[in-house]
């Protein structure tokens, strides 16, 4: 059986670091963290974990930076999602689920093309 590691781009860990630095005095970022760590557990439990990504919708930004051929959203609380995708890991005994982003809901709506009512 694989191992599955987890890898956070730059633009997530950035999230994820801010997140841990604040989730001392701050419950909303406290819960966010609590729910990135419970469901990147899951993630490793089931590759597919999260809703997938039609491939026509995966945004140029993902393909381009990371080559994401494949992508999931994972809905946080707060109307946060986390989105990664699963590739070959540098050994043949490993996959890697990739964390391109972590952002709120506007920012998700802007990088997919939704637009407010």
């Amino acid at each position: 059986m694989k191992s599955v590691r987890i890898k956070l781009s730059k633009d997530a860990k950035e999230v994820y670091d801010y997140l841990n630095a604040k989730a001392e005095l701050s419950k909303k970022e406290r819960s966010l963290l609590k729910a990135i760590n419970y469901k990147i557990e899951l993630i490793k439990n089931n590759l597919s974990y999260g809703d997938v990504i039609a491939k026509k919708l995966i945004p140029d930004e993902y393909l381009e930076k990371y080559g994401a051929t494949n992508l999931f959203r994972v809905e946080l609380p707060d109307y946060w999602r986390m989105l990664y995708s699963v590739t070959e890991g540098e050994s043949v005994v490993e996959i890697v689920a990739f964390v391109l982003d972590i952002i709120d809901h506007d920012k998700y709506n802007k990088k997919f093309g939704y637009k407010k009512r």
